[in-house]
């Protein structure tokens, strides 16, 4: 008797242990387990006990598994962990892990969180098949009816019993449904709504070079938090003071991003189609639809159209689906500087390699999209910015940094430290951003400098914004104007700082303001359609 009671404590603090991450109250009681405990009980050995044993625990470490899965995805994206949308991210994760850690380590991490599941897994099954030994049958089927009690308890709002193993299968059955219904209505949409992306030439854009800068984890935070509002807040007075002594306006606003803290792709998506891509499958979804873009909109007003990606450092099949007249990645920007961690070179190459080898050589407009990733994780180290911009080269300067810094491994026991390491990667992007625009932006420039996404909630919280900043900047002030006071995007101003006091519109409702402002109008019900689908 003793045995059973003590067996199904551990059985019940295990499968309690599952609900963890997914309530806000951890219930006293797991159903599931008291139920199994009781039936095991009552089982006499054999090997058809054994094999069902052996598949509880099984299972129990894949739910496992779900669970720590569960807490990382939402403290690094924001959401809660969703098998279906995961196995399309997985090679990222592993290429995040390898570019920070090392390959020899993320495969030392992955083999070790494997023995440790099959260890959960199998220490569960041999509690189940030893139950039963010596154990008075009276015992078992209290223990049963006690199990069968707490299943129906369970249901009961706000009980202290759970469901714990049942329900959280049940979640991810659910998410799944909802994840393929969500799709299904997406892709539907993309098919009812073609004049919605129809391709507008810009021509108010027709002379001028057009470059879209986005600035990982820019997201509001960056001036609404305490914690960063101080370096971030002056990084940006002395952005404005820059640029007005270099003869050039600025407005700034907010708009929303569909992620947070990762899959930068999809804002990115959203913010060149119109659309609201949320999910990989959305992202798969629309590049297998062929609707236009933004580029294409660009292409077809004149301008030459290349994508710079330093991030991108294996074969990008997804790239030429956008249609670009030519894409850069890491292999093909001349980098000669040493990689630092994930980033696999600074903001400041990537600016100056822009200029000299694709603006200074190009005979016709320009229309770029750069992917600056100096303020992405593991933030460290984080570089100074070199006053002499024609010293860069082909990055052999950066060489003085090479393995500068402490691995990140060792920062990353610090969440402290890890948010002042944010604050200065975020501060050293927009200072050499605010570089760059001094030196090369003017009358016949459109330069877009905006975030991809919020950082992580382990940077801005659980409940933060998913807002990013928005700067647009140019000398010539009437290709600004358009942006004040527009009912289509809403709440830009002239100056360096974003609104505080309303949410921006989202992403998906640029494409339609420039359609709308530099190119033939559209539809106001257009306009709504591509704007504000975000289910």
């Amino acid at each position: 008797m003793k045995r059973l009671i003590a067996t199904t404590l551990l059985l019940n603090a295990l499968f309690v242990a599952l609900l963890l991450p997914r309530y806000p109250w951890i219930p006293w009681i797991a159903a599931d387990a008291l139920l199994l405990a009781g039936l095991f009980a009552l089982w006499p050995r054999g090997r058809g006990k054994r094999l069902l044993a052996g598949a509880i625990g099984a299972l129990y470490a894949v739910l496992a598994f779900f669970a720590l899965s569960d807490v990382l995805v939402r403290q690094s994206i924001g959401r809660p962990f969703n098998l279906y949308l995961e196995l399309g991210t997985a090679g990222s994760v592993f290429d995040l892990m390898k570019s920070n850690l090392g390959l020899g380590l993320a495969l030392l991490i992955i083999l070790a969180l494997a023995i440790v599941f099959a260890v959960l897994g199998g220490y569960v099954a041999r509690l189940l098949s030893q139950l039963g030994g010596g154990t008075p049958a009276r015992a078992g089927q209290l223990v049963t009816v006690a199990g069968i009690i707490a299943v129906a308890v369970s249901w009961l709002p706000q009980s202290t019993v759970g469901l714990s193993a049942a329900r959280l299968t049940a979640a991810q059955i659910q998410l799944a449904a909802d994840t393929h219904q969500s799709t299904q209505a997406f892709r539907q949409h993309l098919e009812d709504n073609p004049g919605a992306g129809q391709i507008s030439p810009l021509t108010g854009l027709a002379n001028t070079d057009v470059i879209l800068g986005f600035i990982e984890s820019y997201g509001i935070s960056a001036v609404t938090d305490a914690r960063y509002r101080p370096v971030i807040g002056a990084r940006l007075d002395q952005m404005g003071q820059a640029l007005a002594d270099a003869g050039l306006h600025i407005v700034t606003g907010r708009l929303r991003s569909p992620v947070q803290g990762g899959q930068s792709w999809l804002a990115h998506t959203t913010l060149l189609s119109g659309q609201w891509i949320k999910t990989q499958l959305d992202y798969e979804i629309f590049l297998a639809s062929d609707f236009p873009t933004l580029i294409d909109d660009m292409d077809t007003t004149g301008h030459h159209t290349v994508a710079v990606m330093p991030a991108i450092t294996r074969a990008w099949p997804e790239g030429r689906a956008f249609g670009y007249n030519r894409i850069y990645d890491s292999s093909t920007m001349d980098y000669r500087g040493p990689a630092l961690n994930w980033v696999t070179m600074p903001d400041q190459y990537t600016w100056s390699w822009f200029q000299r080898r694709i603006r200074d050589q190009a005979s016709t407009p320009l229309f770029a999209e750069l992917a600056l990733i100096s303020s992405h994780a593991p933030w460290v180290p984080v570089l100074p910015v070199l006053n002499d911009w024609d010293a860069i080269g082909d990055g052999e300067i950066f060489n003085q940094w090479k393995d500068s810094g402490e691995a990140p491994a060792s920062l990353w026991r610090d969440t402290e430290r890890v948010r002042e390491h944010y604050t200065r990667a975020l501060d050293y992007a927009l200072n050499v951003a605010t570089g760059y625009a001094t030196r090369h932006v003017d009358n016949r420039t459109l330069l877009v400098l905006l975030g991809d996404h919020q950082a992580a909630p382990l940077i801005t919280g659980g409940n933060a914004s998913r807002d990013v900043i928005v700067h647009i900047i140019s000398a010539d002030p009437e290709l600004l104007a358009p942006f004040i006071d527009n009912i289509t995007l809403p709440g830009f101003g002239w100056g360096v700082q974003p609104g505080q006091d309303r949410e921006g519109p989202t992403m998906a409702r640029f494409r339609p303001f420039l359609q709308q402002q530099f190119g033939a109008p559209l539809d106001v019900a257009e306009i709504s359609v591509t704007g504000t689908i975000e289910n």
